[in-house]
């Protein structure tokens, strides 16, 4: 049963159709990867979800509630989660303090800066650590963190108001091969564990045919393909729109089968 249903969706800034009738639907405990070249509108139909941009036509509905012309906090406390492409903490907290604050903004609370909420829901913060890996650097500053912690940090806080749908956005930019990898393999553990659904924005195509459950392509603003890792490798248009004639994603899916364990991504 579908969890995100997105129908029509469409958006235009001037004379430009930035994203044009974009339909498609993400279950819970499935990643789906949207993905396209440069300028297809993927940060657009993405912004739309998330409420940073209001659509023009069409209607993201989740779990039967209508989230076009709500405010992103709404929508958040509506169920859904985010991160960025260039992770967002407050580096002069802690590890711990970062998801305390999340935790206190979910539950509407007002934090003075002149007031330690250093007792505010620990233990809860602790467990979203603990699932993410970081509960041993609780309490160093976010500013010490080598990057890819300070993303797995970025993920806890995504976490605390117990997202349906967790939206993530170019979640493995600037990592090392090996950081990434780590990352989306949590991810989807985390997908696994929680049934939630995530849909997620990606350059690297080793890490997209690695981890998505599904994909949907845009180009110029439309839906051109979507389907399981095998069935977008093998589409000539997704094809044709990445490479021109003559080349595929035969090496790339490759790789990612070496990563994945799974020919050709998951199933």
């Amino acid at each position: 049963m579908s969890l995100l249903k997105v129908k029509d969706l469409g958006k235009s800034f001037g004379g430009n159709r930035a994203v044009d009738g974009v339909s498609f639907e993400v279950a819970a405990g499935e990643l789906l990867a949207l993905i396209g070249p440069n300028g297809a509108g993927k940060t657009t139909t993405f912004n739309m979800v998330n409420g940073q941009l209001r659509a023009d036509t069409g209607s993201v509905v989740l779990d039967g509630v209508e989230l076009i012309g709500r405010k992103p906090r709404d929508i958040w406390h509506k169920g859904v989660g985010r991160t960025f492409q260039i992770a967002e903490t407050f580096a002069s907290l802690t590890v711990v303090e970062n998801v305390q604050m999340a935790l206190l903004s979910h539950d509407g609370k007002l934090f003075s800066m002149w007031r330690s909420a250093a007792a505010y829901k620990r233990g809860e913060a602790l467990s979203l650590l603990e699932q993410v890996g970081m509960a041993p650097q609780a309490d160093r500053p976010c500013s010490e963190l080598a990057y890819g912690d300070v993303k797995r940090v970025e993920l806890a806080i995504a976490m605390a108001n117990s997202p349906k749908l967790l939206l993530m956005d170019e979640p493995t930019a600037g990592m090392a091969p090996r950081e990434r990898n780590a990352l989306m393999a949590l991810t989807k553990q985390l997908v696994v564990d929680r049934g939630m659904a995530v849909l997620f924005t990606e350059h690297s195509m080793d890490v997209v045919f690695a981890y998505a459950d599904r994909m949907i392509v845009l180009a110029r603003g439309r839906l051109i393909a979507q389907g399981k890792p095998l069935e977008i490798r093998d589409d000539p248009k997704v094809q044709e729109v990445y490479f021109g004639s003559g080349k595929t994603f035969e090496k790339i899916a490759q790789k990612s089968s070496e990563i994945s364990g799974v020919t050709g991504g998951t199933a």
